[in-house]
């Protein structure tokens, strides 16, 4: 029988969690940590992951593509166009593009988020990635070229919205972490292959073209493969208990989602996880629609406070722009490949790489403040690094090799992957859609507002001096995890918001 929207067929359940009633003792020791290791086979876990990670995967290599479409595009022997003369405000809208876009996906997913689900927003994310590849691909002229860019980039703010999200509530708690880590592998993976396929096809006639058509095929793959997953059984029960659905039947539906997330093996032991999911969501309330005041008040307001400045810091320590000065620092350091920048960013993509795969290894075991902390550690001191060579020490390109490697490999460490993981894991159940947008929503304002002060503030300050900036700027943000971020290590989402917020 369905739920009487009025009367919501859990509602003495609720009750009945939160007044302390058979199920409100059982749960209690659950979100005071005492619970069993969630059973589940690795292989299982395996597509849940991969399929959304290819979301993170088209977001790098429309990084890396674009490092060298820029310049197969104004060749005038290689473009083949004739429009190929853009001026510099046209080669900033083409790289710029996608980024606007995505903050335009950020503004759609606060809406739909909730509503679609997290598997039907990745399968719309798919489907905008494709015919923002095709468009861009086959543009006419610069205007279409642009539209396209700007497509793709709705793509990119409902994929990094949507995919953190479906992977922490899909993902069993032991391995949450590597899994959510993993995307960011995802993501310089794409990079790297970004400036690698770039550098094939920069020396092709209209070589931009594959460029960007290449992610086409990969668009495809993602579509298809979010369309065979399963619904997220936390958002499935959510929607349940909130009046949205007959709680008996979600409840047999997101038993047959985790049987298939977690593997046929473990199928015995899925009903009690399902049991335990729908128990500690109505021990903490969230039987209760959101509301947009709620974003503002109570624990989501708190988790607003730790997941924005997190990724605020993420952006406004340099991070868009230390990798700018890449071949300026190689070429002074005497290295023969300097001179060709796609080679360099290759050299850091595979260096980034190896970082991040640090960071998966040991999240789940050392966990997130630790590495927040020394990795922040590390970009403090590689900043004052950097701003000395450019102020005191341009005799000694060494300083400023090891300051970039430094910076690099710590921000690999810590803000690039533990940033996604901690927004991911952080929002409570009904407010994580909206409020996981909010925080997107602040990481690639704060990205394109870094991007676009870089020039003009390197102008004003020099290189050193903004180098310093950044540093200060660092050391703040070792203040705020230091005061503020939870360590979320081995918690449920549940426990998460029930002992952390």
């Amino acid at each position: 029988m369905a739920s009487d929207p009025e009367q919501p067929a859990h509602s003495s359940f609720a009750k009945e969690a939160r007044s302390g009633g058979e199920i409100g003792s059982a749960i209690e020791p659950l979100l005071n940590g005492v619970h069993d290791s969630e059973s589940y086979s690795v292989s299982a876990a395996i597509l849940p992951f991969l399929f959304p990670a290819l979301g993170g995967l088209l977001f790098g290599y429309d990084i890396g593509a674009t490092s060298s479409a820029t310049i197969s595009i104004q060749s005038p022997t290689l473009s083949g166009v004739s429009w190929y003369k853009l001026s510099s405000v046209e080669i900033g809208l083409l790289t710029s593009g996608s980024l606007y876009g995505a903050l335009i996906g950020s503004l759609l997913a606060f809406n739909v988020a909730d509503f679609l689900g997290r598997r039907k927003e990745l399968i719309g994310a798919a489907v905008v990635y494709l015919v923002g590849a095709l468009v861009t691909a086959l543009a006419p002229n610069f205007p279409v070229l642009v539209l396209g860019r700007l497509v793709f980039g709705i793509g990119i703010g409902l994929a990094m919205h949507a995919a953190p999200m479906y992977i922490a509530e899909t993902a069993p708690t032991p391995i949450r972490g590597q899994l959510i880590s993993l995307k960011e592998f995802f993501i310089v993976l794409g990079m790297v292959a970004g400036y690698g396929i770039g550098s094939l096809f920069v020396e092709t006639v209209s070589g931009w073209r594959y460029m960007y058509g290449v992610s086409s095929p990969v668009a495809i793959i993602m579509g298809v493969g979010m369309w065979w997953l399963p619904a997220s059984p936390r958002w499935l029960l959510l929607r349940a208990i909130q009046g949205k659905g007959d709680v008996q039947n979600s409840k047999d539906i997101a038993i047959r989602s985790l049987c298939q997330l977690r593997g046929q093996a473990f199928y015995d032991s899925v009903p009690w996880q399902v049991d335990e999911i729908l128990a500690e969501l109505s021990y903490l309330g969230e039987e209760k629609e959101a509301t947009f005041g709620e974003l503002f008040q109570g624990k989501c307001l708190k988790a607003l406070w730790i997941g924005s400045g997190l990724v605020l810091f993420q952006q406004i320590t340099g991070q868009p722009s230390v990798l700018y000065y890449a071949g300026s620092i190689f070429q002074s350091a005497g290295f023969s490949g300097a001179s060709d920048a796609t080679r360099v960013s290759i050299l850091l993509g595979f260096f980034k790489l190896i970082m991040t795969g640090v960071a998966v290894v040991v999240v789940d075991k050392l966990g997130r403040r630790p590495l927040l902390l020394g990795g922040v550690s590390g970009i403090v001191i590689s900043l004052f690094f950097l701003g000395s060579y450019y102020i005191f020490l341009d005799n000694s390109p060494v300083v400023a090799v090891i300051g970039l490697l430094l910076y690099v490999g710590s921000y690999q460490i810590s803000f690039g992957p533990i940033g996604w993981l901690m927004i991911a894991e952080i929002f409570p159940l009904r407010l994580r859609g909206r409020g996981l947008s909010i925080a997107v929503l602040v990481n690639f304002g704060a990205n394109a507002l870094v991007t676009f002060a870089f020039s003009p503030l390197k102008a004003l300050l020099g290189a050193g001096i903004l180098f310093y900036t950044f540093c200060v700027i660092a050391v703040a943000s070792l203040v705020f995890i230091y005061f503020v971020i939870p360590e979320t290590k081995g918690l449920t989402l549940e426990e998460i918001e029930a002992k952390c917020l």
